[in-house]
């Protein structure tokens, strides 16, 4: 019977879901290129586990990273969860420092067993965040004489996803799934030009990009045994390439201020003919486990980025030629490699912290954008976290710290170190059973 603080702890995490959508959930500059920082589907347990997630198998956790897993599930038990992160990062560029503090939503999901062979998921989580504002200031010469401007880069906006999952054990081990989601949102830049000369005009040119559309991922994993207490997990993901339906806007406009006052000398706005597309992505993993204590895994995935090239035709305007912010959407394959490990050290103890799982885990990875033509940085991360279970209930609360490192290959970019701090609540009962009364 479900209770009504059950009822209430729901509606709360969904109130929380909505809240967390409509932040901005970065500061990187790094996020003016493509669809922005693309984050992972992890949720608490793997995220304190470097990301590990192709070969995780949890009956008391929630893994949309790969579908398979959810016939791990019982078939009395009802999962919610849902996580924010808490972000502080300090960025620096040649001897310019900043620093920004951002909040996030990371995942709302719920998951429960259809039949004895089939499990569901759905769920709600963000597909890229975009937030950043860089300006700086240059001198151009023209026909002998300098002229200072100022430019000031920024933008906002991210996709979103919500996906509906199954999960199907075929034989004694062996599991597939698939999570068909929907994506929408909008991503807008901006740039301009400022020369330094009083009521000089400005240039802005302004790009906004609507996604709505969907998205398709497949998985499989497999259990081997190993003895009485121990067992292997392998686990492999698939994603095709998608072209996504968009609809592309660029408004360029010439404005000066005089006299505290905004006057617009010229301002077109255009749709050009853009194609944006998903890459086909990959991934493979395994985890070990011993004894229901101990689990260690690796992950590798690999997205193939630079076959999913934008298109977008250039468009002549009262002569006037716009370049659609070709800088900005050019790509290189994105791959990552995970560790983790978790340990429990007595499920079978009295004891609070004999049933707290102790996590962690470390990642490197390449980015998918260019800058230049070049491949901008690397990002390196360790992670570290609990799994705390609530007293007399099955639910856990999982905090995870992450120290990640942004590194620029060339001096003139930017250096990134940042620390997140999520919290995660999965709430597990067991819904679907008829209490006895006396």
């Amino acid at each position: 019977m479900v209770g009504f603080r059950h009822v209430l702890c729901a509606v709360t995490l969904f109130g929380a879901t909505g809240v967390a959508i409509a932040q901005n959930n970065t500061n990187s500059p790094y996020s003016r290129y493509g669809f922005g920082d693309l984050p992972d589907a992890t949720f608490g347990n793997s995220k304190a586990m470097g990301g590990i997630a192709y070969g995780l198998r949890d009956g008391a956790q929630i893994n949309a990273m790969n579908p398979a897993s959810y016939t791990a599930i019982d078939s009395l038990t009802f999962i919610m969860s849902a996580g924010v992160t808490l972000q502080n990062a300090n960025m620096s560029q040649g001897g310019m420092k900043q620093n920004a503090k951002n909040s996030s939503f990371d995942y709302f999901a719920a998951q429960f067993r259809i039949q004895s062979w089939l499990a569901m998921s759905i769920g709600v989580l963000p597909a890229s965040y975009v937030g950043y504002s860089v300006s700086d200031t240059q001198t151009a010469t023209n026909d002998g004489t300098s002229v200072v401007f100022g430019r000031q880069f920024s933008g906002d906006g991210g996709l979103h996803e919500v996906y509906g999952g199954l999960g199907a054990k075929l034989f004694k081990g062996f599991s597939v799934g698939f999570n068909f989601g929907y994506l929408w949102g909008d991503v807008t830049r901006s740039r301009s030009l400022t020369p330094a000369a009083t009521e000089a005009s400005t240039f802005l040119q302004t790009s906004t990009l609507t996604v709505t559309d969907y998205k398709l991922d497949f998985g499989l994993q497999y259990t081997q045994k190993i003895g009485k207490n121990r067992e292997l997990t392998i686990g492999a993901v698939y994603s095709p390439k998608h072209e996504l339906s968009n609809k592309y806007t660029e408004t360029l406009q010439k404005y000066r201020v005089s006299s505290s006052q905004t006057i617009i000398d010229a301002s077109t706005t255009f749709n050009p003919d853009a194609t944006f597309a998903l890459p086909h992505s990959f991934g493979i993993g395994f985890t070990y486990k011993y004894d229901n204590r101990l689990t260690v895994g690796m992950d590798y995935s690999l997205q193939k980025w630079s076959s999913a090239q934008p298109s977008i035709n250039e468009t002549v305007e009262d002569g006037q030629i716009s370049d659609n912010f070709r800088d900005t959407y050019m790509y290189k394959d994105r791959s990552k490699i995970s560790v983790g490990a978790e340990y429990l050290p007595n499920p079978m103890g009295r004891s609070f912290f004999a049933h707290v799982k102790y996590r962690v885990g470390g990642y490197y990875s390449t980015p998918y954008y260019t800058i230049n033509g070049k491949r901008a940085s690397r990002e390196y991360g360790v992670t570290a976290g609990f799994g705390l279970p609530i007293p007399r209930v099955r639910s856990v609360l999982s905090i995870t710290g992450q120290y990640a490192r942004v590194k620029g290959l060339e001096t003139n970019m930017v250096n990134q170190n940042i620390f997140r701090l999520s919290i995660g609540f999965t709430f597990n009962e067991r819904w679907f059973f008829k209490r006895r009364v006396e």
